[in-house]
């Protein structure tokens, strides 16, 4: 079962393309199983797969096929490959806690290696950022919530200096918004690529909209009416992508970056796992929506698993599921729309 391939970049057409004096807008997803960016240049995803000491390589063997290595990064923390096949060139780096989103080396290295792929074609040295960041939901909850936002503000704000390649890096990012990332699938839903309200967009917001976002670490629910979240129907479990590669890697012979690897090329076997999944993901929904998600219209599914879950939600939820064209960036590009948004009414 096949359901992205990494780097992808999908150049949209509403925005003029900026040049690198300017300050970039982009949307940034910081999602466990994968960074995923989205700007006016387009949009990327960069499989959250971390090698440490990969500074060896093999050299080439009469008989077999050489293979290129993944993004090589030099960053303040030390050389780390990034990217699908990491895992195959290094030590893995598998840390899926929250506290990665705040700033460890690993997620640095993995925000460095989605701008050079993303910024490519500009200017090395003079590139300016302002970023709208979604987190998932529970580092956004509880007493914790406040110091999370700051530090990922802390971390991402301000320089930063990295070699990819051979080539050196000089950004400065000079503006960090955060918010969740169902917030990014529901802008997808009602605005434009301009940053504007689509036909019904505004009545849409009025109404109660339902989000399942299924991500590589988790699978989270968010029920908005009116603009507002409705707090008893917002709830997050660890039921993700993550947890269909466990069901399947019961002897742990494979790292979770190398089983995903297989799943995105569809060249793993879902067959016996997908089932007892999908019933552990609508097991998720039944105890925190149970059958309230009738008055939802419609339900937004969006993430890296929707792909996988698309037709078995679809039924499920008696075709109330709306897929986004592009569900795996929905949320990075449902950030950028609503920067934009805010830019308008900034303007004004």
């Amino acid at each position: 079962m096949r359901f992205h391939i990494q780097p992808t970049i999908n150049p949209i057409h509403e925005e003029p393309r900026m040049t690198d004096t300017d300050i970039i807008l982009l949307g940034e997803d910081l999602g466990m199983g994968a960074n995923k960016l989205y700007g006016a240049l387009g949009g990327l995803q960069l499989p959250s797969q971390v090698a440490a000491n990969g500074t060896q390589r093999v050299t080439r063997m009469i008989g077999l096929r050489s293979q290129k290595p993944p993004l090589h990064l030099i960053t303040e923390q030390g050389q780390f490959y990034v990217g699908a096949g990491a895992h195959d060139w290094g030590r893995p780096v598998e840390n899926l806690d929250y506290n990665r989103l705040t700033g460890s080396p690993e997620m640095q290295a993995l925000f460095y290696g989605a701008l050079t792929h993303l910024l490519g074609t500009l200017s090395h040295t003079s590139i300016r950022l302002s970023l709208v960041v979604g987190m998932p939901l529970e580092p956004l909850t509880g007493e914790g919530a406040r110091e999370n936002v700051l530090s990922v503000r802390r971390w991402m704000s301000g320089e930063h200096r990295w070699v990819a390649d051979g080539t050196s890096w000089a950004v400065t990012v000079t503006e960090v918004k955060v918010t969740s990332q169902a917030t990014g699938a529901l802008f997808d839903h009602v605005l434009n690529g301009q940053g504007q309200f689509h036909p019904g967009g505004r009545a849409a917001l009025k109404k109660e909209i339902g989000i399942i976002s299924v991500g590589f670490n988790t699978i989270e629910l968010l029920v908005v009416r009116d603009k507002k979240p409705v707090q008893r129907f917002t709830a997050g479990a660890t039921s993700g992508v993550r947890r269909l590669l466990e069901l399947i890697n019961t002897r742990r012979m494979y790292s979770l970056g190398e089983l995903d690897t297989l799943l995105r090329a569809g060249k793993l076997d879902v067959r016996e796992a997908l089932p007892v999944w999908e019933r552990e993901v609508t097991g998720v929904v039944e105890r925190y929506w149970g059958q309230s998600w009738k008055r939802f219209s419609p339900i937004l599914l969006v993430g890296g698993g929707a792909l996988l879950l698309r037709d078995y939600l679809t039924q499920y939820f008696n075709g109330k599921v709306v897929l986004p064209d592009q569900p795996v960036l929905s949320v990075a590009r449902g950030l950028y729309k609503l920067g934009l948004y805010q830019r308008r009414r900034t303007h004004r």
